[in-house]
């Protein structure tokens, strides 16, 4: 007979972001535990709403197959005597299995003879096997857990109800002094109880009591509702899709309806009002048909439409204060200049451990100088980039951002315009965040993308170099993400730029800038090198680069971020061509023996100590791809290293390196050292799986 079940977690509303992933994770631990039990089922809808985490799940088995298994014991010397008589292991083992010695047989495992006992184990009804739902309950893990009560118990948020419904049976089970039954709640102030005749009923009686339980219909609703709005009054919105999520998730049963602001507040910059009403208030705000931004809103009750006049008013009157001080702060904060915020930021703390954030501008403008050179940007634009430099977190200390936050950077950008900053400087300032995510948005302009990962590098070393190092799921000042952000704006740029071996550089700018630092700059770089190759490994990861080729690229000696990225592509776009295993195995061959060559950073080859042809011809052959090696891409010296391959085999053909004429080996070795270092620029290929 294929069963259905429901299972419902009734709460105190849930913080909206929590909702989704939620559902998911019960969903995910309720099927991972019914396998394990060995119970079939079907299909698993979910269901969720701010108070409710529900699943039914369809085609459930009867019961779980019964077991015929054979039980393996001791061994025969153990389970008898000399006599043949039965040992307390034996008799021990018998019973722990629900048998007696009776049921003992003999078989041979690998020449040894072993006690066995055949075992039936009649599986259980699925109904004792829901009754073990309340531990994966509450072993569910969220963001920020709650107690109440006196109880130790931790959940998202309290429990108040629980319905465990095998179709229209109840299957009992208890969390704290919380029954299961068939009992469900409706809306919240439209609804009542529900008492539930059989499972299969849940939506329909939830929706017929005030509560759109399915999320992706709830969601579809929402939309349909703010479409036919925005078509009546001919407006323009963008259906953000993250505040989506979060009003689909704040609300059972969904009305949306339009409310209006002053237009005078369109005076303010479109950043405030959309952040006013967007993250403070969960408004969608509207444009017209060129793109300019409407003194109207939408929203979204929970309910329905009653008194939604009452309702529209009661949403304007929120927003009006928050547009009030918006303004208020707008006026005000164009009544300090630049440099008097600038001086400002001498009292606001980047970290008690490092440095006020006016030290950190005096720092990042060095940096940002630094890597400007090295990429070759034009006076202009370094004079650009040394006043974003030097201004960029200014806006840190106005009015507008101590209110709102979110828009620092933004409104950075936006006083920088009105103050008569150039337009590159003033999207600096707010292009040095970027990435704000894992994948978000990259710089646009050259000066912000050079500002974003001076500003980066900065936190990057400075936090490590007080000891404040990321580690496990730790990293309470995003420096993963940090790091990540200026792997990513290399590759997009194609910037080379030594980031991985830097310390040194910037000691020495540091020092010719006359900035003293409260901290030892080169402790813990190893650290920061590979924390940065780490974030490369994400980068590759997110490409679907071979392990082994991520592996080898990042057992590197290189400082250039943007010669590993090169490498990686260019070991990945070969793998598959014919000669890549002879021309990998004859390269790595090299760096095995060269490892035992001991040289510094000189290594010279002697022609008058060679012994035979192979040996001039490999000298040349590296001597050439040694001229302009570093003017060449990676791609080039790595086509040029594996055509070495055929002289390569030749020269180890005809040639004992480890000779016994002292001499001799010590050039051999040298001419290995030599080709080896040349090949490290695409990492370890020790590394490489080839086939």
């Amino acid at each position: 007979m294929a069963n259905t079940y429901l299972l419902e977690v009734g709460v105190e509303e849930m913080p909206a972001h929590v909702v989704t992933p939620s559902i998911k994770q019960l969903h995910q631990r309720v099927a991972d535990y019914l396998k394990k039990e060995r119970i079939t089922f079907g299909q698993i809808r979910e269901f969720a709403t701010p108070r409710r985490l529900a699943l039914l799940i369809a085609d459930l088995g009867d019961k779980q197959p019964d077991v015929d298994t054979s039980v393996k014991g001791p061994a025969k010397k153990i389970a008898q005597d000399a006599d043949g008589n039965w040992t307390k292991a034996a008799i021990g083992f018998t019973r722990g299995q629900g048998a007696t010695v009776d049921d003992i047989e003999f078989k041979d495992v690998k020449g040894t003879q072993y006690v066995f006992v055949e075992k039936h184990i009649a599986g259980k009804p699925v109904a004792d096997v829901l009754k073990g739902l309340p531990d994966i309950i509450t072993s569910m893990t969220f963001p920020t857990l709650m107690r109440w009560g006196y109880n130790n118990l931790q959940f998202i948020r309290p429990i108040r109800w629980l319905v465990s419904l095998l179709n229209d049976q109840i299957v009992p089970f208890k969390i704290l002094d919380i029954e299961a039954g068939r009992t469900t709640r409706g809306h919240r102030f439209l609804g009542h109880n529900i008492e539930l005749k059989q499972a299969a009923d849940y939506e329909k009686a939830l929706h017929d009591d005030y509560v759109i339980a399915d999320q992706a219909k709830r969601k579809q609703l929402i939309v349909d509702q703010i479409d036919a709005i925005v078509k009546k009054n001919n407006w323009v919105i963008n259906k953000d899709a993250d505040l989506l999520e979060e009003v689909n998730n704040l609300v059972e049963w969904p009305t949306a309806f339009a409310g209006s602001f002053d237009p005078k507040y369109l005076a303010l910059p479109d950043a405030v009002l959309i952040t006013s009403m967007k993250d403070n208030q969960r408004f969608f705000y509207l444009r017209d048909h060129e793109g300019k931004l409407l003194p109207h809103f939408i929203a979204v009750r929970n309910g329905n439409s009653n008194y939604l006049d009452n309702v529209i008013k009661g949403n304007e009157r929120v927003l009006v204060p928050r547009l009030e001080d918006a303004k208020f702060f707008y006026d005000e904060d164009q009544k300090i200049s630049i440099d008097q915020y600038v001086e400002r930021l001498k009292r606001v703390s980047f970290h008690d451990k490092i440095s006020s954030m006016y030290d950190k501008m005096q720092r990042v403008a060095v940096i940002a100088r630094l890597l400007g050179q090295r990429l070759g940007l034009s006076n202009d634009e370094l004079a650009d980039l040394d006043r974003a430099a030097h201004i960029y977190k200014f806006d840190l200390t106005t009015q507008m951002v101590g209110e709102f936050a979110e828009l620092q950077g933004v409104m950075g950008e936006i006083y920088a315009k009105l103050f008569g900053e150039k337009e590159d400087v003033a999207a600096a300032i707010r292009e040095h965040y970027m990435p704000i995510s894992a994948e978000g948005e990259l710089p646009q302009s050259t000066i912000g993308a050079v500002l974003a990962i001076a500003d980066k590098l900065d936190s990057i070393i400075s936090f490590f170099a007080v000891g404040m190092i990321s580690s496990g799921s730790n990293d309470p000042y995003a420096l993963r993400r940090q790091a990540f952000g200026i792997v990513r704006i290399i590759n997009d740029r194609n910037w080379h730029l030594p980031l991985l071996g830097i310390q040194p550089a910037l000691q020495t700018a540091f020092d010719q800038a006359g900035i003293k630092l409260p901290y030892d700059l080169n402790k813990n770089s190893d650290q920061v090198r590979a924390f940065f190759l780490d974030r490369l490994k994400q980068l590759f990861g997110s490409e679907k680069l071979r392990h082994d080729i991520v592996d080898a690229v990042t057992d590197t000696q290189v400082d250039d971020i943007a010669d590993v990225i090169d490498a990686a592509q260019a070991i990945d776009a070969h793998k598959d061509d014919a000669d890549f295993k002879e021309s990998v195995e004859a390269l790595t061959r090299v760096l095995r023996i060269a490892k035992k060559g001991q040289f510094g950073s000189e290594v010279k080859v002697d022609p008058a100590l060679f012994a035979n042809p192979s040996e001039k011809k490999l000298y040349l052959a590296v001597d050439k791809v040694q001229t302009g090696f570093r003017k060449r891409t990676v791609a080039e010296n790595f086509a040029a290293l594996r055509a070495l391959a055929p002289i390569i085999s030749e020269y180890f053909d005809e040639n004992m390196i480890m000779d016994k004429d002292q001499a001799i080996r010590h050039n051999r070795l040298a001419q290995l050292t030599i080709l080896s270092r040349l090949a490290g620029i695409v990492g370890n290929l020790d590394n490489l799986i080839v086939k």
